[in-house]
């Protein structure tokens, strides 16, 4: 049980106000659980749009009903305390004036007064439960360490981390539960407002708009949790709705249920715009800056515009995702509008608006001058959404001492470890850890090269083309994270493999054809051909972690780039490899994840 998780487009801090001092520490009183005493009774949870998981809106739950505190009074000290209510170690910062939106229902603490040191906020001075002259739009949010509190029970804390995956617009996507530490979907029958509802007010959104079936937001991977859940409307968690246990042969992934939430208005939308596409959907990007009396429209400068930092302009645009993000945009006329006002937009892909994204400030810097290099975007409401099946990289990593004279098309594509240049070529070999990689696209829309096969760029040694210079990573990290190893594959042959039984092939690299994978397919890299491995030659043995990330440039646009990255525990003994574990980096839950890299290694050949 965990608080109460967030959509996956969360931001990093928008529209907060921080209002903490340097010169206020934390305060250390007891962490000891049997000694919380105080809170029993009450339970907690983060609300609110948008959000970490470690911040947002404080709810209590009292006397069976949920509500909020005012922001009369409160200060860094009271969020220390509510922060280790939750299970964090102490508060990073505080927000006042409904920065997380406001909440509804009762608001049961105001003029909340605490020294930091109280072990419970029942031990807080206040004008008493329930006694406020506050509104809503003063409701008091914190912003928590994201470090949680050892041997913490949370057992006052609401039960989740459902989440939205693959929503083209802010509180829209499939729902995912977790469940046994593990992520999962909900199957679509008896799907309806009401079951969508509790989701949407189980991550901080108002009620929901729309119930969605038939995996119209994509197809999940992995365990369907849920089956047949049918909910009042008022329940705390969807968890907590009579459901039915799924079975394999219950349900499948073209029945996974979305939804569409209630979103409080930010007018994010009003501060940008497009101009001199063909369409809505495409043009060079404006935005609105400035204060009252001094608003004024400008462009962005093209240098490192990219995919995401156009994710996040169609996201704020209300258009979906990006299709590219364009770094020249003169074919498309300016008009009248031709100061730079914003540079050095560098986007992590999660935040809603531009203005959240780091950037050069009032002070703008460009290398290439001119309106033909600020930046564009073409939007689309629909994207593909590539996926590694991690099982088969544990059913066919194995290794192999393949002779130098066997890879001299493999170095001259880069593919072994810098210190084969000084190798006594032909003779020797190099230690290569081989599998398969099979790539399936559960998004929206087929995945595409960025570039089109007049600029694809042709291999003599291995007689094909490449369409993206780098498709997939592979490396071999420590449990630190250090990278030991490392390898690359570049896309010479995207194609449709195999399909599901009702989806036809439709891109195939033979004769020049056309490449990509198409929805519902899947693109397999067997273990057996060239570049197909990580050249271990100069790893040590020891306790390692094997990671493989698609698309890791982001060149194509995604739906979502978070389950990109598949990570496997793995102990190699000098002579053999055993490789365990291995799973899309976002199937797990974030403790799951933190035992995982805590990997402890094997003794012998036992998985410990």
């Amino acid at each position: 049980m965990r608080p109460v998780s967030v959509w996956q487009w969360s931001p990093w801090g928008l529209l907060l106000c921080l209002l903490c001092s340097s010169c206020l520490g934390s305060p250390s009183p007891s962490t000891d659980p049997e000694k919380r005493a105080g809170s029993q009774g009450l339970r907690f949870r983060l609300a609110g749009f948008p959000r970490k998981p470690y911040e947002g809106r404080v709810e209590i739950q009292r006397a069976g009903e949920w509500g909020t505190i005012c922001d009369d009074d409160f200060t860094l000290q009271a969020a220390h305390v509510l922060c280790r209510e939750l299970g964090f170690t102490e508060a990073t910062g505080w927000t006042h004036s409904a920065k997380y939106g406001p909440g509804t229902g009762r608001i049961w603490l105001d003029n909340l007064s605490c020294s930091g040191t109280e072990q419970s906020v029942t031990e807080c001075a206040s004008r008493g439960w329930g006694n406020s002259d506050c509104t809503h739009d003063e409701d008091a949010g914190v912003i928590c360490k994201d470090q949680r509190l050892p041997g913490f029970s949370d057992s006052n804390v609401i039960e989740a981390r459902v989440r939205l995956k693959s929503g083209a617009h802010p509180g829209e996507g499939r729902v995912e539960v977790l469940k046994a530490s593990t992520w999962g979907t909900v199957c679509d029958r008896k799907w309806d407002l009401h079951a969508a509802s509790v989701v949407c007010r189980e991550l901080g959104f108002g009620s929901a708009r729309e119930a969605l079936s038939g995996a119209r937001m994509g197809q999940g991977m992995g365990a369907i949790h849920l089956s047949e859940v049918r909910c009042s409307g008022q329940e705390l968690s969807l968890w907590k709705c009579p459901h039915k246990n799924i079975t394999a042969e219950d349900c499948s992934h073209s029945q996974d249920a979305g939804v569409r939430c209630n979103l409080p208005y930010t007018g994010a939308e009003t501060r940008i715009r497009l101009s001199g596409g063909r369409s809505q959907h495409e043009g060079r990007v404006e935005v609105q800056i400035g204060g009252p009396g001094s608003l004024r429209w400008g462009l962005i400068c093209g240098d490192d515009w990219g995919t995401l930092e156009a994710m996040v302009a169609c996201r704020q645009l209300g258009l979906g995702y990006a299709n590219h993000g364009l770094q020249e945009t003169w074919y498309w006329d300016s008009g009248n509008i031709t100061e730079v006002v914003m540079s050095g937009v560098r986007c992590t892909g999660t935040e809603l608006s531009l203005d959240q994204c780091a950037h050069h400030g009032t002070h703008t810097t460009c290398k290439r001058t001119g309106t033909r290099f600020t930046a564009g975007v073409i939007c689309s409401e629909t994207a593909s959404d590539l996926l590694l099946h991690s099982a088969l990289v544990q059913e066919t990593a194995y290794i192999e001492d393949r002779p130098l004279h066997m890879l001299y098309c493999a170095a001259e594509e880069n593919c072994l470890a810098s210190s084969a240049r000084s190798a006594n070529w032909p003779y020797g070999h190099r230690r290569l850890l081989r599998f398969s990689s099979q790539i399936h696209n559960l998004g929206r829309a087929d995945f595409r090269p960025k570039a089109g096969r007049h600029s694809w760029v042709w291999h003599e040694c291995h007689g094909h083309y490449h369409s993206m210079d780098i498709f997939t990573h592979y490396d071999i990290l420590t449990p630190n994270g250090t990278k030991v190893a490392e390898g690359h594959k570049a896309s010479f042959c995207l194609e449709d493999t195999e399909c599901q039984e009702d989806v036809s092939k439709r891109y195939e690299c033979a004769n020049f054809g056309e490449q990509g994978i198409t929805v519902g397919c899947w693109d397999l890299y067997r273990h057996d051909i060239d570049c197909q491995w990580i050249d271990i030659t100069d790893v040590k043995p020891g306790n390692y972690i094997l990671q493989i990330v698609i698309n890791p440039n982001f060149e194509v646009a995604e739906s979502d780039f978070t389950n990109n990255a598949m990570k496997c525990n793995c102990k190699y003994d000098g002579h053999r490899i055993w490789v365990h574990n291995c799973h899309i980096g976002d199937a797990f839950s974030e403790e799951a994840n933190r035992r995982f890299e805590r990997y402890p290694g094997q003794t012998s050949n036992q998985i410990i």
